[in-house]
């Protein structure tokens, strides 16, 4: 670990020094005012820690299971697009830096590297991101090619079928930087719009995103795989009852990391109502916000099977390749591991909701002043 980056703050910091700003901005911006941005994180400092103590704690395990596959560490990469322009290798070292720890790395539609060769470097399992395309001849073939390529899951995206407004990439009028392209994509999907006055990525979705997607596609989505499926982007029980109904395999909850609608909920504020809604019929996982070994805590206590984290794998891509997605992982399994142990917890499947102080719970209607 490079010398004094001891958290995910420093790792940010040190990242954004490195990155040129439109880049930069890209990765760390989130929608209009990025008030939900913001929430994501504050939220899990609202809540409050009512640990145990007088308990052997002597040997601690961090693994669980996710869709039956064993992981040594309840912390997922959740699918970050564009990830070369991070570092030269992108979403390959990522996956190998998810393999040194043993657990899942979700690849993005997006990706810059192609799901074969991310795969092909993978030593733990992948799941692949899917948007949904107006053309569902591509989005057959990118279901098809995953499958092919290994992937044990599908993670449905179903919050960005219409994109939220960041007004970061307007001004910088993203595109990819000269060399990089989107690798899953046939060649007439791949380029964004030419002589758009704000975001190529934003004109890129608002001309090839189906935003027609519904409830009654997930059927579809089945009918040309039958990997296991996961919807991401839920915060709302109804839409959790909805997806058990439909038959998904598991749901992330997830609000985009404040990139879609602004002014939503921070996600760890909600879990306890989606879990409550899915009563246990599938799996539930979190991202959002995630950036200490206690709010890891927090969510599983709340009754999320595992969480994920997007920007702060990005941060230590940008670091240092491989080895700085490896030491942000080790910087949470560490803080993890230490957290479990104070709070009298030897196993994650024995955080559950009488450490959290009911007053701190993160529900709807909390508190949402900074202090």
């Amino acid at each position: 670990m490079p010398p004094g980056l001891l958290n995910l703050d420093d790792y940010e910091r040190e990242a954004e020094r490195r990155l040129d700003r439109p880049v930069y901005d890209y990765y760390a911006g989130g929608s209009w005012d990025e008030i939900t941005l913001r929430e994501n994180h504050r939220a899990f400092d609202r809540i409050s820690l009512n640990y145990r103590v007088l308990r052997d704690v002597s040997e601690r395990d961090l693994g669980t299971t996710v869709l039956g596959s064993k992981i040594n560490l309840p912390i997922l990469v959740a699918p970050t697009a564009f990830q070369a322009m991070a570092n030269p290798e992108g979403e390959v070292a990522t996956v190998r830096a998810a393999g040194r720890f043993g657990t899942i790395m979700i690849v993005s539609t997006l990706s810059n590297r192609s799901v074969e060769a991310i795969t092909a470097a993978a030593t733990s399992p992948v799941w692949f991101q899917l948007y949904v395309y107006r053309d569902r001849a591509a989005t057959r073939a990118l279901i098809e090619r995953a499958a092919a390529a290994g992937c044990r899951a599908i993670v449905l995206t179903v919050d960005a079928q219409v994109w939220g407004e960041r007004e970061r990439d307007a001004r910088n009028r993203f595109r990819l930087p000269d060399g990089l392209r989107m690798s899953n994509l046939f060649a007439d999907k791949e380029d964004f719009p030419a002589d758009v006055a704000g975001s190529g990525l934003a004109a890129y979705v608002a001309s090839m995103f189906d935003a027609s997607l519904s409830w009654a596609d997930l059927e579809w989505v089945r009918s040309v795989s039958r990997l296991p499926l996961l919807i991401k982007g839920i915060v709302h029980p109804e839409d959790a009852r909805l997806a058990v109904e439909h038959g998904v395999d598991g749901i992330i909850v997830s609000n985009h990391g404040g990139r879609q609608v602004d002014t939503a909920p921070a996600t760890i504020e909600v879990l306890a109502g989606v879990c409550e809604a899915v009563d246990g019929r599938i799996e539930v996982h979190l991202d959002g916000g995630i950036r200490r070994g206690s709010d890891v805590v927090k969510a599983l206590a709340l009754g999320a099977r595992a969480v994920a984290i997007g920007r702060p794998a990005l941060w230590g891509l940008a670091v240092d390749g491989q080895a700085g997605v490896e030491a942000v992982l080790e910087i949470l399994r560490r803080e993890l591991d230490a957290v479990m142990g104070l709070c009298g917890a030897t196993r994650v499947e024995e955080l559950g909701p009488d450490l959290i102080t009911p007053s701190s719970g993160g529900r709807p209607g909390a508190d949402r002043s900074e202090s």
